[in-house]
């Protein structure tokens, strides 16, 4: 089948493990022909927002990359956020998709995909949704004349067509709902996924991670990752964790640290030597680092590799917001603030035997809603 993701409203990043990667890679590895029409942002070696030249190539994710320009008709600071690109009506034509997944529901481009559904009906058109209150229309402007303006319209507009709006999690639907005015009705919860692996591959997965990490068989391993500013809570983990005396207890930060939180963070790590910063790593490395980890642990805002540590079968500690809360039941702690989080680490070092149990679970929890395997052939049925 010939697939086609439109990467047109998020950034398309070679390699990386995000839901748009995952996805691609497990529809080539499925063996459909897949194309990815993508915007020239992208992340540099210094893990900042960057912008590649217009082209065609094979991406890491196996498939074939076309990354478009923004059109000229206005300073490249406002097109960004307008996000218009030409030809991708074109495009699709010339590539005849059987099915497109159009990743984010804010873009100007949804107009060309809703055309080539409009003039090839049998086509399955589903659109994604990362938006919420956490990371969409968080200043006025935004809210009022970007989302509930601009970016409502368009889907107003579009969203006949759409056979599916996918939500990444609930607080996306209430937000999808309040801010587009979308009924609910036509959204579906997509979450942000994972992979899923048999146990002899989870096995040398965990022996690397932890080898790596140089963590020992008796000792207890904590994981936090990802590009952490001051609202991943990462000062608040380190700080509730030097609280804890246990011996056998170590906390690994994997990725990296903004200038807010890197002279803090870092002090704590000199200070305790059952903290260790490993840098920053590659999603091969992440998923070995995950395996081998006895506790993900996320106090702050989301992030996708929540539901990787899932599949990686660590039981969780997470902040309580309605999003984490499917996935949570049985296999860790949801914490609101810094006492609930210090009474997990607590808990998880008194009742260490606790954990294996803890792990089934979040493997259960995954293999239900989580497996990539299972999301990239929802969008094809």
């Amino acid at each position: 089948m010939r697939i086609v993701h439109v990467c047109l409203s998020c950034f398309y990043i070679d390699g990386f493990a995000y839901q748009e990667n995952e996805l691609v890679r497990q529809h080539v590895l499925d063996g459909h022909d897949v194309t990815v029409i993508a915007s020239t942002e992208t992340f540099g070696q210094d893990r900042c927002l960057t912008y590649l030249e217009p082209g065609t190539y094979i991406g890491k994710d196996g498939a074939q990359v076309m990354r478009l320009p923004y059109r000229g008709l206005l300073p490249h600071k406002v097109m960004r956020k307008l996000r218009l690109h030409p030809g991708v009506h074109e495009l699709l034509e010339r590539i005849k998709p059987g099915v497109i997944l159009f990743h984010g529901l804010c873009g100007w481009e949804l107009h060309a995909v809703t055309r080539y559904k409009r003039e090839n009906p049998a086509v399955r058109l589903y659109v994604d949704s990362h938006e919420d209150q956490y990371n969409s229309a968080r200043t006025f402007l935004s809210r009022w004349l970007l989302h509930r303006l601009y970016y409502a319209w368009i889907v107003r507009r579009c969203r006949n067509y759409f056979d599916k709006i996918l939500c990444v999690s609930l607080e996306t639907i209430v937000f999808v709902r309040q801010t587009y005015g979308v009924p609910a009705e036509q959204l579906e919860f997509y979450p942000l996924g994972g992979r899923v692996f048999d146990d002899a591959e989870y096995q040398v997965r965990r022996t690397r991670g932890r080898n790596d990490a140089g963590i020992e068989s008796n000792q207890v391993m904590l994981l936090q990752s990802g590009k952490m500013g001051v609202r991943k809570h990462l000062l608040e983990s380190l700080r509730a964790f030097v609280e804890i005396p246990d011996v056998n207890l170590r906390f690994v930060i994997a990725g990296s640290m903004d200038e807010d939180v890197r002279e803090a963070a870092m002090e704590l790590v000199a200070k305790d030597p059952r903290i260790r910063f490993v840098g920053w790593k590659t999603v091969e490395e992440l998923n070995d680092l995950l395996c081998g980890a006895d506790v993900y642990v996320q106090p702050g805002t989301q992030s996708a590799t929540m539901q990787m540590s899932l599949c990686a079968r660590c039981p969780v500690i997470l902040a309580d917001v309605p999003s984490h809360r499917p996935f949570v039941d049985g296999n860790g702690w949801m914490v609101r603030d810094d006492v609930g989080l210090g009474a997990a680490f607590a808990e998880l070092a008194k009742n260490k035997q606790e954990l294996q149990s803890m792990s089934t679970r979040s493997l259960d929890i995954a293999r239900k809603l989580l497996d990539y395997r299972t999301l990239a052939r929802r969008v094809l049925a």
